[in-house]
């Protein structure tokens, strides 16, 4: 089998919480933290967690699109987040924190595109989808300490997912959904 090797970019609150998930799945060949869609070229932490850049943080993914779809990409980016919430994800709040998908070509603008509808249409939420639908522009690699964060840092990536409530939002609106759908 060929290698189809492709580039994917999302934007879902931090991007500490946003690695795992994606790092875990087969096909994935890396995951990159990062800053994008803002003002200026290679911001840094400190700039953009003020949120006067323009930057959302986020993740690159590279992967193997034979062995892993940009769809499932989408499906699992979706279950990660809360794309009701415009003014941030969970406990971090300002514009660097909001959720996008960030579209390399057409295939991906019309698969995001299609998925975003699903989610307005079928999903478990009932306030307006407002996860933004992308031009991916320049990605900025963030500093080496917020790269793989959750195995340099376990205890504290654990303690993010739950204290910000991520993980209580997703088990209630993903995990508790699909096990009552089994």
């Amino acid at each position: 089998m060929n290698e189809q090797v492709e580039i994917a970019t999302f934007a879902g609150g931090c991007f500490w919480c946003m690695v795992k998930p994606f790092d875990e799945q087969p096909g994935i060949l890396r995951v990159r933290s990062g800053y994008t869609g803002g003002l200026f070229a290679n911001p840094s932490y400190e700039q953009v967690k003020t949120g006067e850049t323009g930057h959302f943080e986020a993740v690159q993914i590279t992967y193997d699109a034979s062995l892993y779809s940009y769809e499932q990409l989408l499906d699992l980016f979706w279950t990660q987040i809360d794309p009701t919430d415009d003014g941030g994800q969970f406990f971090d709040r300002g514009s660097q924190y909001r959720s996008a998908i960030f579209y390399h070509n057409e295939n991906q603008m019309q698969a995001a595109l299609k998925t975003r509808h699903h989610m307005e249409t079928y999903g478990p939420f009932q306030k307006p989808i407002v996860t933004q639908i992308l031009p991916a522009s320049e990605f900025y690699e963030a500093e080496y300490e917020h790269q793989k964060f959750h195995e340099k840092n376990p205890d504290l990536y654990r303690a993010e997912r739950i204290n910000s409530g991520r993980e209580a939002f997703l088990k209630r609106h993903w995990t508790e959904r699909m096990s009552s759908c089994e």
